[in-house]
């Protein structure tokens, strides 16, 4: 006898009968980069698609959104101010906290997620508080904390530390509590990366280090085990979800912390990894809609409860009309 694993494959209704991993909208979250001033919709030039707006030009990004029926937007700010202790990430004025309220108010069913990093904020760029060469990792809880309760006080759903700081989880979920914002989700970057796929993000959100690299906080690529331990680290501290980024070269680490992950785990698709797919896309190199959801499905196979991803509206159409 020929056994026939073929039989489940004959027709388009059967595959999608008998298909393991489905891809669904609610499982994406969308990036969007903040800038100050009026009336500015800025290009990223090595992310085609993606833009800085100013709070006026917002609602513009935030209605496709809402069309796409997304159902969260993950925030970065690029002030004009930076300082050596990032004033600008807890200022109760800052365009991030602003861009939180109005949110909130004009589109009360988006979930709202701040990043809270300093290296937008800083004059030197780094994600910490800098004396000398070195970063202060305890000093630098201090200031991730603040802006972890700017935010809250904001109207934040979830903030996200995307810093790399040991033991910032800890003081962010001590701090959010102390000042009553115990419903505020804290979805913590546990796993991130000292990756060569952030070029492009650094010139949208303006971050790249004035000195050094980010390796003596970041992680090394070379190590699944830590990257487990950090995850654990950080459901310990109080987590509510835990991340992995970069994805697309690290679903091996994502399917390993899933495994040992009792809350849920999110996936940066990160802007390298957006960045080739539409570089190779605009050669005609590749069909940029089918690798598109191929990459997002290989993401959701290998793990992830939810996908941060600069394709999120393009996928959620792509979904609807399938």
């Amino acid at each position: 006898m020929i056994i026939r694993p073929r039989r489940l494959r004959q027709t388009p209704e059967i595959r999608r009968l008998v298909r393991e991993t489905k891809l669904d909208v609610d499982d994406f979250i969308y990036p969007i980069f903040l800038v100050d001033g009026e009336d500015q919709k800025q290009p990223v030039e090595s992310m085609p698609g993606v833009y800085r707006f100013s709070l006026d030009r917002l609602p513009e990004e935030l209605d496709r959104v809402k069309e796409a029926g997304v159902l969260g937007v993950l925030y970065f700010s690029v002030p004009d101010h930076k300082d050596a202790y990032a004033s600008e990430a807890y200022s109760d004025t800052g365009t991030l906290q602003k861009a939180i309220r109005l949110t909130r108010e004009q589109y009360p069913e988006l979930i709202v997620v701040a990043d809270v990093c300093l290296c937008e904020y800083t004059d030197h760029g780094h994600c910490g508080i800098v004396h000398g060469h070195d970063i202060d990792n305890d000093e630098t809880l201090v200031y991730l904390a603040k802006m972890a309760v700017s935010c809250a006080k904001a109207g934040v759903h979830i903030v996200a530390p995307s810093d790399m700081m040991d033991g910032r989880v800890y003081a962010i979920r001590e701090a959010l509590d102390e000042n009553n914002f115990e419903n505020v989700i804290i979805m913590s970057y546990s796993t991130k990366f000292a990756s060569s796929f952030y070029g492009p993000f650094r010139e949208a959100a303006d971050s790249a280090p004035c000195f050094g690299d980010r390796r003596s906080y970041q992680m090394d690529p070379a190590n699944q085990r830590e990257a487990i331990y950090e995850s654990v680290l950080d459901i310990e501290e109080g987590a509510d979800i835990i991340m992995v980024k970069p994805i697309m070269t690290y679903l091996d680490v994502l399917a390993g912390v899933k495994e040992v992950s009792p809350i849920p785990v999110a996936a940066y698709n990160v802007s390298g990894e957006y960045a080739m797919i539409k570089a190779a896309a605009a050669q005609g190199w590749i069909d940029e809609e089918a690798v598109m959801m191929e990459t997002l499905l290989s993401i959701k196979r290998a793990g992830a409860d939810l996908i941060i991803t600069y394709f999120a509206l393009d996928a959620a159409r792509c979904l609807k009309e399938s």
